[in-house]
């Protein structure tokens, strides 16, 4: 399985590419149904489209397959195909990098001081 998925990353170089722009990563992150696409290939990489679909209730196949489109562009998923399925793997790496450049950058200090004070007031209330 972790073969599998670096195989397909380095195949299809998904950590060089699909990852250049943050705006496409933020808008895949916007839908609450890609959220929950993610999750699941999280939970359980390499799912084709019909697993997929029956874990997202209320969603047709063209559906499930438009929002994969998204997260497939945003570089935040990576298909590979093994004889008729198409298998969706998990790329993390446009989240971490999201992470580094949007949020470890202000948990320094001084923010972590004024969420430990937010956070005993809070707890006098």
């Amino acid at each position: 399985m972790i073969c599998d998925w670096l195989d397909t990353l380095l195949i299809g170089h998904v950590y060089f590419t699909g990852v250049d722009d943050e705006d496409l990563v933020f808008k895949a992150l916007a839908d609450p149904t890609r959220r929950l696409l993610l999750d699941r290939l999280f939970e359980h990489d390499g799912m084709t489209l019909g697993e997929l679909e029956a874990e997202v209730h209320g969603l047709t196949r063209f559906g499930v397959m438009k929002h994969l489109g998204v997260l497939e562009q945003a570089g935040l998923v990576v298909t590979r195909k093994k004889g008729r399925h198409k298998h969706h793997y998990l790329n993390p790496v446009p989240i971490r990098l999201i992470y580094e450049r949007w949020i470890d950058k202000y948990r320094d200090r001084h923010a972590a001081a004024l969420l430990d004070l937010k956070d005993q007031l809070e707890r006098k209330k």
